[in-house]
This record gives C-alpha cells, structure tokens and sequence, in this order.
C-alpha cells in the first residue's frame, strides 16, 4: 500500500514522462515536492522499484523509468514548426507529442485501411496512404466513408440521393457509383465507418 506522497510521486514521474519525453531527474523531483535532500527523493523512489511501480538505472540522471500502462513508448516528438511556404528559422522547441488517441479521439472504435487506386486524389487520399476509420454504419451527407458493396470496400464521398445513394469519387476521371435498391438487393450495401484521417509516409 503506497502513502500519499509516494502515489503523488509516481504520478509526477508518470506525468512528467508523458508529457517531455523523458523522466525527471532526482532533483526535480525534490524541487518539485519539496524535498531538500536527495536521500529523501531516494527513499521513495526505492519505496516504488520494489514495488514494481517503476526502475532505475544508477547510471544516468534520468534513469527512472515507471513500469505498467505508463511506461509504453511514447507518440512522436513534436519539436516545433516547418514552412510549406516561405522560409522560417529552423528551431527546436519541444511541443509535445503525437498521439493517436489525441488527434483521432478515442481509438477504440478506430480501424485502418491501406488504400488502393487514385479515386480520391483530389481529397488529398493517394495511393498507399492509410485511411483511419471511425466504425459507424451511418453518414452524413458528404462525408467520406468506407463503404462494403458486395464484397469489395471502397472509399468515397457519401451523397444520399432521391431514391438511391452515389459513392462519388475525388478524381475526374471516375463516375459515382450509383447504390440503388436492386444493388443493394443484388451486392449488399453498408457502411464500414467515416474517415477520421490520412497517415502517410514517403519511403513506401
């Protein structure tokens, strides 16, 4: 059973950790608690090592490191900003990270799918990317989708129509696929789920 000030110290050091990227060293933990001597930061930190809340290593100054959910690798360092346009002065200064739960919301209704064809080129979805998709089996008009026809999935803009729905294409040089009901009696028609995002690298 942890104390107080040894569960408010984990939660610093988890927190700290979150949010920078690396752990706090031994002096910032006192500074931050108030803990004049480090022998007193010391005692609970080997009150939480042998209670397998966290490890270290001597060797370093920020050799602390919590154990459990915490201890994941965190998302990817946002270290500052980059001009699409003209020139700015290139400088590091650590913003954060990149997290899936924080740009997508919650992940656990998310799926995602490699994209096939240039059907969506002038939405910005190329060939390669990866869609993440929120599960839903509804949409709202304009919307893009992933929709199962038969079985084949293929994402498009969403346009209930009179009658009929159209999977409308981001590229000119294809047609809407019109969904009417003999379709839908014939393939089956659903929605998978609505866009959330494109994930995309440059070396394929």
């Amino acid at each position: 059973m942890l104390s107080d000030r040894a569960r408010q110290i984990l939660t610093y050091i988890q927190r700290f950790t979150a949010e920078r990227g690396y752990p706090p060293t031994i002096r910032e933990i006192g500074k931050a608690f108030q803990i004049a001597s480090t022998n007193g930061v010391r005692y609970y930190l080997t009150i939480l090592e042998r209670g397998s809340h966290l490890k270290r290593s001597g060797r370093i100054s920020r050799g602390i490191g919590p154990m459990g959910p915490a201890a994941r690798r965190p998302g990817i360092p946002i270290l500052g900003r980059v001009a699409a346009g003209a020139p700015i002065l290139a400088e590091e200064s650590f913003d954060g990270h990149l997290e899936p739960d924080q740009i997508f919301g919650d992940t656990e209704s998310l799926f995602a799918l490699r994209v096939r064809g240039d059907s969506m080129i002038d939405a910005g979805i190329l060939e390669g990317d990866y869609v993440v998709v929120r599960k839903q089996d509804r949409a709202g008009a304009g919307e893009i989708v992933v929709a199962l026809l038969g079985d084949e999935a293929t994402v498009k803009y969403y346009r209930p129509r009179a009658g009929h729905i159209e999977l409308v294409p981001a590229n000119e040089a294809y047609e809407p696929i019109v969904v009417g009901p003999q379709t839908e009696r014939e393939l089956g028609f659903r929605i998978l789920g609505v866009v959330s995002g494109v994930i995309r690298t440059l070396r394929r």
